[in-house]
């Protein structure tokens, strides 16, 4: 089996995009590849985070990824910080990094403009993104567009470490989505959607209430043809909001063009609401279950034990190819 090796930032609520984009992606390749799924806080933290608030949302998206489907029996789930070998691998990723190639890291140019400081772990956040990839031999990286620079990158460090020391970590592809992999903001069908929009409106969090839904999705742009029809160039809100019918519906788009020809977007709208919230209901059942239970620790420990194994061999690896410490037989 070839493995996948995926990591979200426990930086608030997960939305519908993120689960369309990666999760609900997750759970069908947990079937075909060999799955670690990771909790990056050590990535949140390169910008300023409440203590209290870092650790509710790291729980809570350990349940998220349970609930949405992920198999702890066919994945790994673990937390980042819980795996030191992650940190340890990431200083000597930096060590092999330039400068002038981080700084033309497209995310940092964006989350440090106009700003007075920033933290140098912003600067130095992707060689320990390389080095959660590499630390798990892993063949492909799924990731939406904004982070193909960053897989480019962690490819550049592979093999200039290989070239440069030894032959030890495997040249990580990046898979794309074919389908869903960009779900459009609800209020500008040309922004990507994001939890850090400063409309509540323009995007759908798994654990909306149905209320919540029906009324986001209601105020959502479209325009004033009335036509229920993808065409994304020309009608982008429309277009958005029947790619997210299609893919959690499970019917083709042109399917559901005629189901809704010569009606409005009224009722358009109000099927894709039930279609949203019947998708939702029982990941937020599991959801809270999960929050109130054992078993997620349970689930946590084994995960993170599991990484730890794996990672601390890699860290061996890298620190005999760099001559560092004793010499290990």
């Amino acid at each position: 089996m070839k493995t996948i090796f995926s990591g979200i930032q426990p930086s608030g609520m997960i939305t519908l995009g993120n689960y369309i984009g990666a999760m609900k992606q997750f759970v069908e390749l947990q079937n075909e590849y060999n799955c670690y799924f990771c909790i990056v806080d050590q990535h949140a933290i390169t910008v300023p985070q409440d203590r209290l608030e870092l650790r509710k949302n790291i729980r809570s998206l350990a349940a998220l990824y349970l609930a949405v489907g992920i198999d702890p029996e066919r994945s790994t789930l673990f937390i980042q910080s819980e795996v030191p070998a992650h940190a340890q691998a990431g200083w000597m990723m930096q060590c092999v990094s330039y400068i002038g190639e981080l700084e033309r890291m497209t995310q940092f140019k964006d989350k440090s403009e106009g700003k007075d400081a920033v933290s140098s772990g912003l600067l130095t956040y992707p060689p320990l993104m390389a080095a959660d990839i590499l630390l798990y031999s892993t063949d492909l990286v799924p990731v939406g567009e904004d982070q193909k620079q960053h897989l480019e990158l962690t490819r550049d460090l592979a093999e200039r470490f290989n070239k440069k020391y030894n032959e030890i970590f495997t040249i990580p592809n990046v898979r794309i989505a074919k389908v869903g992999a960009r779900v459009m903001s609800l209020q500008d069908p040309l922004k990507k959607m994001s939890k850090s929009d400063p409309n509540k409106k323009s995007f759908i969090s798994l654990l909306d209430d149905p209320k919540q839904i029906e009324k986001k999705i209601k105020s959502a742009v479209t325009d004033s043809e009335g036509i229920v029809k993808y065409d994304k160039e020309n009608k982008p809100g429309v277009s958005n909001l029947l790619s997210m019918y299609s893919i959690l519906s499970g019917k083709p788009v042109d399917d559901i063009e005629k189901e809704y020809e010569g009606m409005g977007y009224g009722d358009f709208k109000a099927g894709l609401s039930d279609v949203v919230i019947n998708t939702i209901k029982p990941i937020q059942d599991k959801y809270y279950e999960l929050m109130e239970s054992e078993e997620l620790d349970k689930v946590l420990d084994q995960g993170s034990e599991k990484a730890r194994t794996v990672a601390n061999k890699m860290v061996k690896k890298m620190e005999n190819a760099m001559g560092l410490g004793r010499k290990r037989k």
